[in-house]
C-alpha cells in the first residue's frame, strides 16, 4: 500500500515519468464495464476474475449459461480452450524442476522413430506424425520450440491441403502458432518419457491449487452446472464432452478455479523462481502483423514490434506499466483472455462461452488494469 501511495504522490508532483499503476476499480465500475460489453457485442455470458498483488481480488459471473436462461455462476464449468496451453507450460516447468525434461534437448533423442509412431487408436489424442518422414528438420525440434510456437508446423496438420503435418520453416527461427507443437510435446512426455500429462497436471496444478472443478478431460459431475456456447451468428453450441487429454486445449474450468491458477502463477507458487522467470521471459521475437491465420509472411525488420515476443506457453509484451504477458483461448463459441502485468502482480482473466465477447476485451482490460499495451490488434487482427 505504501508503494502505491508513494507512486501516486510522486506522479502528482511531477517527480517521475513512469505512469502510476492503475488501481483495481470498485465492483460497480467493473460491473458497468461488463454490462457495456454485453450490450455492445450481444454476448450472453461472461465471467471474470481480477488478481491484485498476486491474490484473487474480485470474481464474478454475468448472464446465462445456456439457452434456457439458467444463470452463469462463478462455479459454472466453461471451456478453457487454449488457456490450456499456459497451464500445460506451467506443468512442463514442474517437470523441468524435477529434471524429467530438458527444454533444449531435441525430441529425436528420445523419439528417434517419431514418423513411424502412428496409432489409429490414439488418433483423437495425438496427431499423425507420418508426414515428418519427408523432412529431417523434425529432428532439431526441442520442447522450447514447441512452447514458443516455433516448430514450423501449421496450427494443426488437418488444416494442410493433404492433411499431413509438414515443416514450413527451420524450427526455432520464427513464431507461428501451432497446437500440433504442443501435442508433440505431450507425445514426448507420454510416449517417450512414460508420463501421464493428465495425471501430472491434476496432481501438480489442479489439486494443490484447489481447482476442484477443473480437468483436462470431461467429468460427469460437470453436467450439473455447465455452460453451452454461442457462435458469432448467435447459434448455440452444446458443450463438448472431451474424452481425451489434449495439451493444446482440452481443459474445462470455472472462473473461480482459473483465478486460482493465475494468482499462483503471479506469485510463483508450484514452480521454482528460475522456472517462472524462464516461462515468462521474452524468448523469441514475433514477426508477423497478426497471429492468425498462422504462417503469415514476416514483416520487414523495421515494421516489427520490438515489445512482442514469445514466452513459454504465453506471449510477452512491454507496455506503459512495464512487462506483461497474455494468453487467449478461442473457438467458434468461446472467447477467453488472460492478461497480466508483472508490476504489482496484477491480472484480468475472462472466460466467455460466447465468442461475441471478444471485441469488448480491450476496453474491459483498460477499465480493470489501466493501459497495459496488451497487443489485441495482433491477437485478433485490426478490424
Amino acid at each position: 500500500m505504501m508503494s502505491r501511495l508513494l507512486a501516486v504522490t510522486a506522479a502528482a508532483l511531477g517527480l517521475c515519468a513512469a505512469p502510476a499503476v492503475a488501481q483495481t476499480p470498485p465492483g460497480p465500475e467493473i460491473d458497468a464495464a461488463v454490462a457495456r460489453l454485453m450490450s455492445q457485442t450481444g454476448s450472453r455470458n461472461l465471467a471474470l476474475a481480477v488478481i491484485d498483488g498476486g491474490q484473487v481480488a474480485y470474481v464474478k459471473a454475468y448472464g446465462d449459461r445456456n439457452q434456457a436462461g439458467d444463470p452463469l455462476t462463478t462455479d459454472t464449468v466453461m471451456y478453457g480452450a487454449s488457456l490450456t496451453k499456459a497451464v500445460f507450460a506451467y506443468s512442463v516447468m514442474q517437470r523441468v524442476d524435477e529434471g524429467v525434461i530438458d527444454l533444449d534437448r531435441p525430441l529425436a533423442e528420445t523419439l528417434p522413430d517419431l514418423p513411424t509412431m502412428y496409432d489409429e487408436g490414439l488418433a483423437d489424442r495425438y496427431s499423425d506424425w507420418r508426414g515428418l518422414a519427408e523432412d529431417a528438420r523434425w529432428r532439431t525440434i526441442t520442447p522450447r520450440m514447441a512452447l514458443t510456437h516455433s516448430t514450423g508446423f501449421a496450427n494443426f496438420g488437418w488444416l494442410e491441403p493433404d492433411q499431413k503435418i509438414r515443416i514450413h520453416f527451420d524450427p526455432g527461427t520464427r513464431y507461428a502458432y501451432s497446437g500440433d507443437g504442443l501435442i508433440l510435446l505431450q507425445f514426448l512426455l507420454e510416449q517417450g518419457l512414460d508420463r501421464d500429462v493428465g495425471r501430472d497436471v491434476q496432481d501438480g496444478v489442479f489439486t494443490p491449487l484447489g481447482m476442484t472443478n477443473t480437468s483436462l478431460m470431461w467429468r460427469p459431475d460437470f453436467a450439473a452446472n455447465l455452460a453451452d456456447g454461442w457462435e458469432a451468428d448467435g447459434a448455440v453450441e452444446p458443450h463438448d464432452e472431451r474424452s481425451q487429454v489434449r495439451a493444446a486445449g482440452s481443459m474445462d474450468t470455472t472462473i473461480h478455479d482459473i483465478a486460482l491458477f493465475a494468482a499462483a502463477l503471479m506469485r510463483g507458487d508450484g514452480i521454482s523462481r528460475a522456472s517462472r522467470a524462464e516461462m515468462l521471459r521474452p524468448q523469441l521475437p514475433i514477426t508477423t502483423p497478426q497471429q492468425f491465420p498462422t504462417l503469415l509472411p514476416e514483416l520487414p525488420p523495421g515494421a516489427r514490434r520490438a515489445d512482442l515476443q514469445a514466452g513459454l506457453g504465453v506471449v510477452t509484451f512491454t507496455g506503459p506499466q512495464g512487462p506483461g504477458f497474455f494468453k487467449g483461448g478461442h473457438n467458434d463459441s468461446t472467447g477467453n483472455t488472460l492478461v497480466c502485468v508483472e508490476r504489482e502482480l496484477r491480472c484480468l482473466v475472462v472466460l466467455s462461452n460466447d465468442v461475441r465477447s471478444e471485441p469488448g476485451f480491450a476496453d474491459l482490460v483498460r477499465v480493470v488494469l489501466g493501459e497495459t499495451g496488451v497487443p489485441y490488434d495482433w491477437e485478433y487482427g485490426t478490424p
